[in-house]
């Protein structure tokens, strides 16, 4: 298995503490986001890059565009998408995360397959992959990847899109089908309160993975791997308590060395 690290698990460290701790956990690439923490708003992507050349790390994607499927409608979209793909680029990354509207708002599934279409020039130009990311929650404009695929069929661009499989967002979705020829990058998150229901879970409640976990985080990656996936499965914990830990390496070590022993 290749592990990777995306910047939300250790939000708290600046970039060099957190390739840092990469390299000490024999990891070789990671996720930097522009959100939480804001690297693309706070340093320069060429000192991204210098940073994780520095220490042999490829940057694996910037995470993430939002709204992608509003780019054919919404100028605004447009502007943060070509500004996001030229830092990605600076930065080295190889991809851009890219996920739907989550607002319990509908749209047309034209407006997805326009969108995903005016993109992907853009993408192909910088040498880019956009990683599309349906979101499971109950208000997602875009749950499911087999209609993310569909989408991707009909804009023609198969060859500049690829899949996020997130396994916290593939359960919420209900989704049973693995598109491991068509994944790019493996999200991998738990969520471990009994108390919550399926249609109720939040990213506040994504947790490293244990032997607790009920996203059936082990079932999804051996079905990955057994259909041929070999990208990077990157831990996502997005919940407070994870990020408040003292002791987050080994709180990481722990996960990876348990998720190994299970597989």
């Amino acid at each position: 298995m290749r592990f990777a690290i995306n910047h939300i698990s250790v939000p708290k460290l600046p970039l060099p503490g957190f390739l840092d701790l990469a390299q000490r956990l024999g990891v070789a690439e990671v996720e930097i986001r522009n959100d939480l923490p804001d690297l693309v708003g706070a340093l320069p992507a060429a000192q991204v890059r210098a940073e994780a050349a520095r220490r042999g790390i490829d940057i694996l994607s910037i995470n993430a565009l939002y709204p992608f499927n509003r780019l054919a409608a919404d100028e605004r979209v447009r502007a943060r998408a070509l500004h996001l793909a030229d830092y990605a680029q600076a930065a080295g990354a190889r991809a851009l995360v890219m996920c739907p509207l989550n607002e319990g708002i509908d749209i047309p599934f034209e407006d997805l397959v326009q969108s995903l279409a005016w993109f992907a020039p853009e993408l192909h130009r910088r040498g880019l992959i956009g990683l599309v990311e349906p979101l499971g929650f109950p208000v997602s404009s875009l749950r499911r990847k087999s209609v993310a695929l569909e989408a991707i069929r009909a804009a023609e661009a198969e060859g500049v899109y690829k899949l996020v499989h997130d396994t916290f967002h593939h359960h919420l979705a209900g989704e049973t089908a693995f598109f491991a020829e068509q994944t790019g990058l493996v999200h991998i998150s738990g969520v471990t309160d009994p108390s919550v229901a399926v249609e109720a879970m939040l990213d506040a409640h994504r947790v490293l993975v244990d032997a607790q976990d009920r996203l059936g985080n082990i079932a999804q990656i051996r079905a990955l791997l057994a259909a041929g996936y070999q990208g990077p499965f990157s831990f996502e914990p997005f919940a407070e308590e994870v990020h408040a830990l003292a002791d987050p390496e080994s709180a990481l070590r722990t996960s990876m060395n348990d998720i190994r022993a299970r597989v």
